[in-house]
C-alpha cells in the first residue's frame, strides 16, 4: 500500500487572505475541488475560481453571528473518515459525507486582538472554535489528510503542489500535522494566559 495520497477536495477557511492566491490557482489548475465559507468563499470566487459553499454540503447556514459554520458531521466526517477502514467508508456513503483531503486554516488573530487593547467582548469573539477544531481533526487524521494550519505553512504546501502535483507523502502529512499541533498548542496557551490575567 502506498503512503501517497491525492488531494481531490480542499476546505479553505482563513481569516487573512493574503498569500493564498498562488495556492488557490494551483489547486484549481490541478483539478482540486474547493469548499469554503463566507469571506473566504467570496475571495476564491473573486479570483475566478469556482468554490462550493460549506452550507451546500451541510444544508445549514452560518449561524450565531458566524460562530457556527463548519462545525457539522458532514465536514468533520469528511476530514476524520479513515480511507482504509471499511466501516468509516460505509458510513460516509450512507450519510453522503464527502472526503476532504486538504484543510487550509488561518486562525482568528487572538493575540493581536489582545495586544490592540480591544474590549473583552471583542477578544472573546476572536477565540477561534471552528478553525482550531478543523486543525486538530485534520492533524489527527494525517494518514489521509493534509493540514495547513497557518500562513507560515503556505510556502511548504505550494512547493509540494508544484513539485509533486496534488499528491503528498505520509512523511509530509505527518510533518505538517506536527506543526499543526504546535499552532494549536500556542494558540490555546495564549488564550489561557489571557484568561488568567483578565
Amino acid at each position: 500500500m502506498t503512503d501517497k495520497k491525492t488531494i481531490k477536495r480542499a476546505l479553505v477557511s482563513v481569516f487573512h487572505k493574503d498569500g493564498l492566491d498562488d495556492i488557490l490557482r494551483t489547486l484549481h489548475r490541478q483539478g482540486v475541488e474547493l469548499l469554503s465559507t463566507g469571506g473566504t468563499q467570496h475571495f476564491i470566487e473573486s479570483l475566478g475560481i469556482p468554490c462550493q459553499a460549506v452550507e451546500n454540503v451541510t444544508t445549514y447556514p452560518s449561524i450565531l453571528g458566524g460562530r457556527v459554520k463548519t462545525l457539522h458531521p458532514k465536514i468533520f466526517g469528511g476530514i476524520l473518515g479513515r480511507r482504509t477502514l471499511a466501516e468509516d467508508q460505509q458510513q460516509m456513503a450512507q450519510y453522503d459525507i464527502p472526503e476532504i483531503d486538504l484543510v487550509i486554516v488561518d486562525l482568528y488573530p487572538f493575540e493581536q486582538t489582545v495586544e490592540s487593547g480591544a474590549s473583552q467582548t471583542d477578544i472573546i469573539e476572536k477565540i477561534d472554535i471552528g478553525g482550531i477544531s478543523l486543525i486538530r481533526a485534520a492533524a489527527k487524521n494525517f494518514n489521509d489528510v493534509v493540514i495547513v494550519p497557518s500562513k507560515a505553512q503556505y510556502a511548504t504546501l505550494l512547493d509540494i503542489l508544484k513539485e509533486q502535483g496534488p499528491e503528498t507523502t505520509l512523511e509530509q502529512r505527518r510533518r505538517l500535522a506536527t506543526e499543526a499541533f504546535g499552532v494549536s498548542s500556542h494558540y490555546d496557551t495564549a488564550i489561557n494566559a489571557w484568561f488568567k490575567q483578565a
